[in-house]
């Protein structure tokens, strides 16, 4: 038979023992007050066991050295001693940039070059660049560029105009490397042989995620 609920005596004193059951452990303190019994189901799924570190997307001093290396063609030995200049002044990089570059000059030039954003997190972004330059030569050349990239967080923030720092030109084994910083974005382009010069004479230098040849 069955009650004015609709529920059979027998599972309404199921309800009841359970009821007690749980009081009594509260009781006795084995259970905490408050604490209710849910389902596994109910329990939330794929919840991450912990926040992502920033060690796990930023780029160590070997990291760097050896993509260096193999970009440029030129020893581990002599990049490492470039890149451990930078992470003494600037630590590890969110990011870097790997291109190809060409600029030319009468007294007064200009420089345009193009590649890939690299994140760890990402798929790599093609990125474009441009900027004026004055020098004493006359002539053009072609370079290789690889560029280190600090507190970028989200990829827009590249996209802006960079003067370079002030006194922050270094030669370190053949590499010529300059500091540009702009909306808290630091830079570190790093050049070798024919590239050095645009990276001496460099006044500032845009990025953008489109080619634009205005050159200013």
């Amino acid at each position: 038979m069955f009650g004015a609920s609709g529920e059979s005596p027998k599972k309404g004193n199921c309800d009841m023992d359970r009821k007690k059951f749980i009081t009594g452990l509260m009781a006795l303190g084995t259970l905490p007050a408050g604490t209710l019994l849910v389902p596994a189901q109910a329990q939330p799924n794929g919840a991450p066991d912990a926040k992502e570190k920033p060690a796990d997307w930023r780029y160590t001093a070997d990291e760097i050295t050896n993509a260096g290396a193999d970009f440029f063609g030129i020893t581990t030995e002599a990049m490492a001693k470039g890149v451990q200049h930078v992470f003494s002044d600037l630590g590890q990089p969110d990011a870097y940039i790997k291109g190809d570059e060409g600029s030319g000059a009468f007294v007064v030039g200009v420089r345009y070059g193009s590649g890939w954003l690299v994140r760890k997190t990402r798929e790599p972004q093609q990125v474009y660049w441009k900027g004026p330059s004055v020098g004493f030569d006359v002539g053009g050349n072609a370079s290789k560029c690889f560029t280190l990239v600090y507190n970028l967080r989200e990829d827009r923030r590249l996209f802006q105009r960079y003067p370079g720092v002030e006194g922050s030109f270094y030669l370190v084994a053949g590499l010529g490397i300059n500091y540009q910083r702009s909306g808290g974005v630091t830079l570190a382009p790093m050049r070798t042989g024919v590239g050095l010069r645009a990276g001496v004479n460099a006044h500032y230098q845009v990025y953008s995620d489109r080619r634009d040849w205005f050159p200013l």
